[in-house]
C-alpha cells in the first residue's frame, strides 16, 4: 500500500516509536510492563495478573509492525500506526511534574507503546 496517507502515518509512527524491536520485546516481558495501563474493559491495571492492558497488547502489535516493510502495510496496520502516534503524543503532554519519571507508571505506559521518554 503506497501513498501520502501511508507516508504520513509511517512517518508519525517512526517519530513516536523510539524503542527498537528488541528493546520493546524485552520490555514487554517485564512485570513492570504488565502492571500498567487500562484493560479493554476500562479497568486500571494494578498488578501483573488478569486481563492484558491495551498498551501491552499494542506493544505486541508494534513489534509486528516493526517487522514489516513499508510497502507491506495494510489499512489495519496504518490505523494502528496512527493510534500509536496519537497515544504517544497525548501521553507525553501528561508528564508528571513531581513524580520520579524513571520509575513512573507514566513512563512504563509509554514504553508499552514503544516510546521511552528517557531515551535520547
Amino acid at each position: 500500500m503506497a501513498g501520502s496517507g501511508t507516508d504520513e502515518a509511517y512517518a508519525a509512527f517512526k517519530d513516536a516509536v523510539n524503542m527498537t524491536k528488541s528493546e520493546l520485546r524485552t520490555w514487554l516481558d517485564t512485570d513492570e510492563s504488565r502492571s500498567v495501563g487500562m484493560t479493554a474493559g476500562g479497568e486500571k491495571k494494578t498488578g501483573t495478573g488478569g486481563t492484558e492492558s491495551q498498551g501491552h497488547e499494542s506493544g505486541r502489535m508494534i513489534v509486528a509492525l516493526l517487522d514489516k516493510k513499508k510497502s507491506d502495510l495494510d489499512e489495519d496496520d496504518l490505523k494502528q500506526m496512527k493510534r500509536v502516534a496519537g497515544y504517544v503524543h497525548r501521553h507525553l503532554a501528561q508528564k508528571p511534574a513531581k513524580e520520579d519519571v524513571e520509575h513512573s507508571r507514566w513512563r512504563y505506559s509509554l514504553m508499552n507503546w514503544g516510546h521511552d521518554p528517557l531515551k535520547t
